[in-house]
């Protein structure tokens, strides 16, 4: 034989291909090799368990000579999920592991039982064994109803989901937002307006004055700075500009102060320019100096007015971003679903407190809060306090209390007062006549904040 036919021969016998010699050789050896393989075919083993069942048991299934398949993972996962409630994760575990080691030793002993028959050395002792092997079906399904009954509230799906249920309960209990009517609107910026006012209330304090700023000064003292703001709110009544304006103007003059002693001539100036500076921040048309120098009576001239505005921007850094009462109000009133009287009422209270010095000690934020409180005990209306207004303005019924009964007191004496402006500008048709309500008195300090 030549070399090219020796290795087509070498070939063919590594691709597997018999040659008749040997097909004529060896038919006993061939026989023997399929009865291995059917044997190979018929020992194949089940996945294994990748993971994905939650709390499936990792044993095998159980498949009998007939083809029956005894589906154990599936049984066990459709009985634990209709019978469990919550439990332990351990216990969980101790269970899964004791039926496990149940079943597979039922599981072994079949096996055993099935290799023997198939092999040629099995006894008579042996083969009588096997007539049992019709009762291991009944035995293997008591073993996983034991485990159903055992694995009764120890579904780990189930507490997966009694957890979700608890905190859904949670989501339940909170109030609804009060930005739903707003999604379509994009100058309300639904997508930022919480943390907008996460960062007002955490960085308020940085526009609030220390409350005794007012003893470093020589000439002035807080009688006069009352009469100053209410001359500005009549001027700023007069210019018709927007209230953002006013209040941001009443902080300019507060700040300026704590910083910079004024004489009693310069006190009017100062609260002029802090008003000329606001119009430039807030307004669209602000007002010309000439109507500033207009309305002081000419006592200023349009290059005082400049020299201060360059004073107090220097003095103040240029830091006119500030949270002023204005912006936690417009918030609250929202968060308390307040009509045009309320509202009214809520900005005369805050208009009031922007009057006397002694509030200087409360925060914007609390200053709106307890105006929108107030203005809720005088209209009567019930629950005083909702959880809905506890939770968008920070402050429980409780920590309203002190700050609203001087807002009271400020409101009874508003009609005698000598500074008339806010109580004359709220006595108008325009502004619904809010001031002429009569006040009424707080609940008592020991009342318990109410809820929705």
């Amino acid at each position: 034989m030549n070399m090219r036919a020796r290795a087509g021969c070498q070939n063919e016998n590594k691709r597997g291909i018999s040659r008749p010699a040997a097909a004529a050789k060896g038919p006993a050896m061939a026989a023997a090799n399929n009865q291995k393989a059917v044997v190979a075919n018929n020992n194949r083993r089940a996945l294994g368990d990748i993971g994905n069942l939650v709390g499936a048991l990792n044993t095998r299934c159980v498949i009998s000579k007939d083809g029956a398949a005894e589906r154990v993972r599936s049984n066990l996962i459709a009985n634990a999920n209709k019978q469990a409630s919550s439990s332990s994760q351990v216990e969980f575990i101790a269970v899964r592991a004791e039926v496990k080691a149940e079943a597979g030793a039922v599981w072994g002993n079949k096996q055993k039982r099935t290799n023997r028959r198939r092999g040629q050395g099995a006894t008579v002792a042996e083969e009588s064994n096997d007539v049992r092997s019709s009762t291991d079906s009944v035995a293997t399904n008591e073993i996983f109803k034991t485990a159903s009954q055992k694995f009764r509230g120890l579904s780990l799906t189930k507490s997966l989901t009694a957890t979700s249920e608890s905190a859904c309960k949670d989501l339940q209990d909170l109030p609804p937002s009060i930005d739903d009517g707003d999604l379509q609107n994009q100058l309300a910026v639904v997508e930022y307006v919480e943390d907008i006012y996460k960062f007002y209330r955490k960085t308020e304090n940085l526009s609030c004055v220390p409350p005794d700023y007012m003893s470093r000064q020589e000439e002035i003292n807080d009688k006069m700075r009352a009469i100053l703001i209410d001359w500005l709110i009549e001027v700023h009544l007069k210019f018709e500009l927007m209230p953002e304006t006013l209040y941001l103007t009443v902080n300019v003059v507060d700040r300026y102060l704590s910083i910079e002693r004024v004489t009693r001539r310069k006190l009017q100036l100062v609260g002029l320019t802090a008003m000329f500076i606001a119009c430039k921040y807030e307004e669209i048309w602000t007002p010309e100096i000439k109507d500033f120098v207009s309305i002081s009576a000419k006592e200023y001239t349009r290059e005082n007015i400049v020299a201060m505005e360059h004073t107090m921007l220097n003095r103040l850094k240029f830091n006119f971003t500030v949270p002023t009462p204005y912006v936690f109000l417009v918030r609250f009133l929202k968060a308390a679903d307040a009509d045009k009287q309320m509202e009214n009422l809520a900005f005369f209270f805050a208009e009031l407190c922007l009057l006397y010095y002694v509030l200087i000690k409360y925060s914007p934020s609390m200053i709106a809060a307890a105006s929108v409180y107030t203005a809720r005990c005088t209209l009567k209306k019930d629950p005083c306090w909702t959880k809905t207004l506890s939770l968008h303005t920070g402050y429980s019924e409780a920590d309203l209390k002190e700050c609203a009964h001087w807002i009271v007191m400020f409101y009874r004496n508003a009609g005698e007062s000598k500074l008339k402006v806010v109580h004359k500008k709220y006595s108008s048709p325009f502004f619904g006549s809010v001031a002429l309500l009569k006040p009424v008195s707080l609940p008592p300090d020991d009342s318990s904040s109410s809820s929705n």
